[in-house]
């Protein structure tokens, strides 16, 4: 609702974009899951070197749960802009911080783009992803289709 009484349509677009968010949010939490439970078998399969491994082996713990805050929040935030809840801006926000962390150990306190080698072009892809989402939830919000 929206002033005097006005629904608000949802717009087709907003399916669109949160279907989107859900798929891709979901495969980083089935990565994550998949490397917490199944660890080196899972890095393997998804084409790291010995080297790669040995870096992430290597990093500190906070940075997993850095990642964690990333991909389960940016899950939770697809589900509430597909519920069109307000809430999914600030959750974004909170998982965008998540992969912030993970980037500044990675690129900043690591010499994390040497040891991922041709990988780490897909952590700027991410980071743009988060980016997007949090700037659609907050658009749709100031339009007043979340509520």
């Amino acid at each position: 609702m929206s002033g005097l009484g006005q629904t608000i349509k949802t717009p087709w677009h907003l399916w669109v974009v949160g279907v989107v968010a859900l798929l891709w949010n979901s495969f980083g939490c089935v990565d994550y899951t998949m490397t917490q439970t199944q660890g080196d078998a899972w890095l393997t399969s998804m084409g790291m070197t010995e080297a790669q491994m040995a870096y992430f082996h290597a990093m500190p713990a906070w940075t997993h749960g850095a990642w964690a805050i990333g991909v389960w929040g940016g899950l939770l935030g697809a589900l509430l802009l597909l519920l069109r809840r307000k809430w999914a801006t600030p959750v974004f926000v909170v998982s965008f911080l998540g992969w912030l962390a993970g980037a500044v150990y990675a690129f900043g306190m690591s010499d994390g783009m040497e040891a991922m080698g041709s990988m780490w072009p897909m952590q700027v892809v991410i980071g743009a992803a988060c980016v997007f989402f949090i700037w659609y939830a907050w658009t749709m919000g100031k339009k007043g289709v979340l509520r």
